[in-house]
């Protein structure tokens, strides 16, 4: 049985000062040596290290009135060793307590384009709508970037580094570099911003010279089954139980988009008013949408309420979605590997406008898309809910094989 004393050292074993050789073999998380000071180590095949500080400001408060705590980076754990990321914490904290923010009054060498971009994606991770994207603007930078211009200081880095990360996937990865190009961008802006750089943003100066070759955009298609084969297909899909086949037919009958349908919780449905509301931060274009629930989809929805789950379509760990492969997965098992889950959107509109013959802001606003210029989004403030209930009425109907009654939209 272990000592008092022992079981302290042993505590003190696990959040205690680093050493040299945990820095080195630490896995990925964030690993505290105390103070204030982090080992940050990412979850990626190279597993990047670097150095955190988070510091409170004496007598500042942020925009909640809070006191004001910030993470300052301090550089790679390749370039900076351990003793001099204490040093530079305990520089942080000092200047801290007597008031003033390390943001504006540290002494700073000039750090690389890898610790810059780091800082970066650290003081953006709130602003993510989900780890995805955010793992995303990291990503290509360790795949594109870090290998050849990351150990670079921020203020040497000119065009011909740039082309570097560019050119090579350029016409190839054409979207991947384009996008690539704009957080290259971002990086070089923030570092001005902080005064390690001047003058204008290569990036910048790159696109307005033209200096890489024109990539005619090549328009990609989401294969859309025809919505006249739609019927057919989801009477096959109300023979199976599962979970996925139950979410695409609440997919297919309101013409969502996956993640509205697989991120969707108890508390967002009304099924008396048969309604359901879609939060803002859950939607493509930042607003809220109101979706109206027919007898098919109420359907549904109702025998999944005993699961008593947090989410509507739970997965297989208990108040957890489902997958976000699960739907795509069932169309393959079914011989539908031709099309896609986005692609009933599209079959939607086609019958929409062809069979339906809805107006055009009557069936766009059921899918939640944007029509028309600000000043015309301005004036139109009405989502069209009464007349989007008809129309999804009458796509049930359809859908469902239940055309006995004619709805005019």
């Amino acid at each position: 049985m272990l000592s008092l004393r022992g079981m302290k050292s042993g505590i003190m074993a696990l959040t205690g000062k680093l050493t040299k050789k945990l820095v080195e073999n630490l896995g990925s998380g964030r690993h505290g040596d105390g103070g204030g000071l982090y080992l940050v180590v990412d979850a990626t095949a190279n597993a990047s290290r670097r150095w955190i500080v988070r510091v409170t400001v004496k007598g500042q408060r942020n925009k909640k009135g809070a006191p004001l705590r910030t993470d300052f980076g301090l550089g790679g754990a390749d370039v900076v060793t351990l003793n001099q990321a204490r040093d530079r914490a305990l520089e942080y904290r000092r200047m801290a307590k007597q008031g003033l923010n390390p943001r504006f009054n540290a002494r700073q060498d000039v750090p690389t384009f890898e610790e810059v971009a780091h800082q970066v994606f650290i003081d953006r991770l709130p602003t993510w709508k989900n780890a995805k994207h955010s793992e995303q603007w990291i990503g290509t930078l360790r795949s594109y970037v870090f290998p050849k211009i990351g150990r670079m200081p921020i203020d040497s880095i000119e065009q011909p580094e740039v082309l570097m990360c560019l050119s090579p996937i350029w016409t190839e990865k054409h979207e991947t570099a384009r996008r690539l190009a704009q957080r290259i961008k971002r990086v070089l802006d923030v570092a001005k911003s902080k005064g390690f750089r001047s003058g204008e943003n290569p990036v910048t100066a790159i696109m307005d010279a033209k200096v890489l070759p024109m990539v005619k955009a090549r328009v990609r298609h989401l294969e859309a089954m025809a919505w006249r084969d739609v019927p057919a297909f989801y009477a096959k899909l109300q023979s199976r139980d599962a979970i996925a086949a139950k979410a695409l037919r609440f997919t297919i009958l309101t013409a969502s988009r996956t993640t509205e349908v697989l991120q969707m919780t108890w508390p967002e449905v009304d099924l008396e008013a048969r309604l359901w509301t879609v939060p803002a931060d859950r939607m493509k274009g930042g607003k809220a949408h109101r979706v109206p629930l027919t007898n098919e989809m109420l359907a549904i929805l109702e025998p999944l309420k005993t699961m008593k789950s947090d989410f509507v379509f739970e997965g297989q760990k208990r108040h957890r979605p489902l997958s976000n492969m699960s739907m795509l997965m069932l169309l393959r098992r079914m011989d539908a590997s031709g099309f896609t889950v986005h692609g009933f959107r599209s079959s939607f509109r086609d019958w929409a406008a062809e069979a339906a013959n809805a107006p055009r802001e009557v069936a766009e606003a059921a899918l939640a898309h944007q029509v028309g210029s600000d000043v015309e989004r301005a004036y139109a403030r009405s989502d069209l809910l009464d007349k989007r209930r008809t129309l999804m009425d009458r796509w049930s109907q359809l859908v469902s094989g239940d055309t006995a009654q004619v709805i005019a939209i």
